[in-house]
């Protein structure tokens, strides 16, 4: 076993250090406030390779391992969790979805321009009554020879107000189940293709988040992705990936809370010296140090099961079940650890506090995580 980074590693981690430090540090808690995102830090991240980490070069991408991405991911969400949640989805999702699964054609098309960060997309997969039971789709495509016609409700679609490029899951044959199911490309302007008001959430509110309506849509045969009934295998394939980038986020939101608890804590001063020497916060700095670091352990051994080719769904799983459940625990410590200063905005770790919760939910709730990991193991 070698725990240490490659050169290379070190220096991608650095990067995203620094843009996230020089870039996306100032203005963090207004953009929280107002939720907004500005298109000029996503060109940023796009210019540095970050919206298409994994993608072959050939298609624009920067042709990078997962070890990288979770680094980036970290890095990023350290600072500001709506930068790297558009990172997660843009890559994990809609970026690896298409390359491993899509045309020739579907890539030259859409991979090229989301890989550089020209366009960006989103994932939509979850319904008003559809949301961990990805079977039940209630969107449908109808097969129309040449085309399909698309109908229903797509919600809590990251990216849905600012995508060009929705990959968009719905039944087609519902007496087949789960393999009536087929997974297609939709582009932004189609007639009959609209975008609901933004949501106004608990956290990650720079991120964009909208319900996305689909009425008569008529999507060429050419944008299914793989073969009739193949949405469903693709919507899971995809999902265990994206996983491990919430993992990382979660890993990225803890590690941020943890390093200003620290830096809080030798500043501090009570009963005549650094809060950090008191027995009660140094022990929640040990508890907070150890547990993120048992989350690293997790998240960097599913990004290498992804490299080597192994399967990794169980490694995901677990990745972002105990990812997300540190990230919760300890920031909520770190707005202890300051106090006061905790509940107001100017120190950060409220909103990381914020942004946490969202990490034990979407990608595939705590619970189904559990689901997966327990068949695993049933299963041998």
């Amino acid at each position: 076993m070698d725990f240490s980074l490659t050169e290379e590693h070190l220096m991608i981690r650095d990067a995203a250090r620094d843009f996230a430090q020089t870039e996306l540090l100032p203005g963090v808690i207004e953009r929280d406030d107002k939720q907004t995102f500005p298109q000029e830090l996503v060109r940023k991240m796009g210019e540095l390779g970050f919206m298409g980490i994994m993608v072959d070069p050939k298609y624009g991408g920067s042709g990078m391992d997962t070890i990288s991405y979770v680094l980036i991911m970290e890095e990023l969400s350290k600072i500001d969790a709506s930068a790297s949640v558009m990172v997660s989805v843009n890559n994990s999702l809609v970026c690896y979805g298409l390359e491993a699964y899509g045309t020739e054609e579907q890539k030259q098309k859409y991979l090229t321009k989301l890989a550089t960060g020209e366009q960006i997309g989103a994932f939509c997969l979850s319904e008003p009554e559809a949301g961990s039971d990805a079977t039940s789709q209630a969107t449908t495509a109808i097969d129309k020879g040449d085309h399909y016609i698309l109908n229903g409700t797509k919600n809590w679609i990251t990216n849905g107000g600012r995508s060009d490029v929705y990959l968009v899951i719905a039944q087609t044959d519902r007496e087949k189940g789960h393999r009536g199911i087929n997974a297609f490309i939709v582009e932004k302007g189609m007639e009959g293709f609209d975008i609901g008001p933004k949501e106004d959430k608990l956290g990650i509110r720079g991120s964009d988040t909208h319900t996305l309506q689909f009425n008569d849509v008529k999507v060429p045969k050419e944008n299914r992705i793989g073969e009739d009934g193949f949405g469903f295998k693709f919507a899971m394939k995809t999902l265990s990936g994206g996983r491990i980038g919430i993992a990382a986020q979660a890993l990225g939101i803890a590690s941020g809370a943890y390093e200003l608890a620290l830096k809080y804590s030798k500043e501090r001063k009570a009963f005549g010296t650094e809060i950090c020497n008191h027995q009660a916060i140094a022990f929640k700095l040990a508890d907070m140090y150890t547990e993120i670091e048992a989350a690293r352990m997790l998240v960097m051994r599913a990004a290498w099961d992804k490299d080597q080719g192994n399967n990794y769904d169980m490694s995901s799983a677990m990745a972002k079940l105990y990812a997300s459940k540190v990230a919760m625990e300890q920031s909520v410590e770190a707005v202890q650890i300051h106090g006061g200063n905790g509940f107001v905005k100017e120190y950060h770790v409220e909103r990381l506090m914020r942004d946490a919760k969202i990490t034990q939910i979407y990608e595939g709730t705590s619970e189904i995580q559990k689901i997966v990991i327990s068949r695993g193991v049933i299963k041998g």
